[in-house]
């Protein structure tokens, strides 16, 4: 890869920093999908020791760029986006991640097909990082900002992509005990 090539690959990602989340932070700032990142594989990096077995440099990896699609398409929430949706972004990467250098072309292909075949436990655990960071997310932001359907989300999302690991199955309970709590404040205040 040239300098110039690894530039424009850098120049495409940084439109992630621009590219606005459906959550916002503690302090009501919309969050962008880079920082999403950012803290999936910062989660994926703190669980080395929870997960001895797996690859997690493949896992930060995967976290790392995961999202790299809304660099096209921008971010539609999970709740509102559609098979159409999908196809596209999906149809948008695979078609840049063609043009990149062949190394990093093949490395990035190969990781996007582990992650969506889901069958690796690497696959797994960042499909289950990336929905549970978004999860604690809207537990750290303040609750008005929640849509009408995040109450019943919160309550109920990622379950399933944690019912591999029993220690990921505890993390979901704890990030369900402090929404709970959340909603609770709430209706007191």
């Amino acid at each position: 890869m040239t300098p110039r090539e690894y530039l424009e690959i850098l120049h495409i990602a940084e439109r992630l920093k621009d590219t606005p989340r459906h959550c916002t932070t503690t302090n009501r700032r919309t969050e962008s999908v880079a920082e999403h990142s950012w803290r999936v594989s910062l989660m994926a990096f703190l669980l080395k020791e929870e997960f001895p077995a797996l690859d997690i440099s493949k896992v930060i990896s995967m976290c790392l760029i995961h999202d790299l699609g809304e660099c096209f398409t921008g971010d539609i929430p999970t709740f509102l986006k559609t098979d159409a949706d999908r196809s596209t972004e999906d149809s948008l990467l695979a078609q840049w991640v063609g043009s990149l250098p062949d190394g990093v072309s093949a490395d990035m292909a190969s990781l996007y097909a582990e992650m969506d075949a889901q069958q690796t436990p690497e696959a797994r655990l960042y499909k289950a990082l990336d929905k549970l960071e978004a999860l604690i997310q809207h537990n750290e932001s303040p609750i008005d900002t929640w849509s009408a359907n995040e109450y019943q989300l919160n309550q109920t999302y990622a379950f399933d992509v944690t019912a591999f690991s029993g220690w990921l199955t505890d993390l979901r309970q704890e990030i369900l005990k402090d929404t709970l709590e959340k909603m609770q404040r709430e209706v007191q205040e």
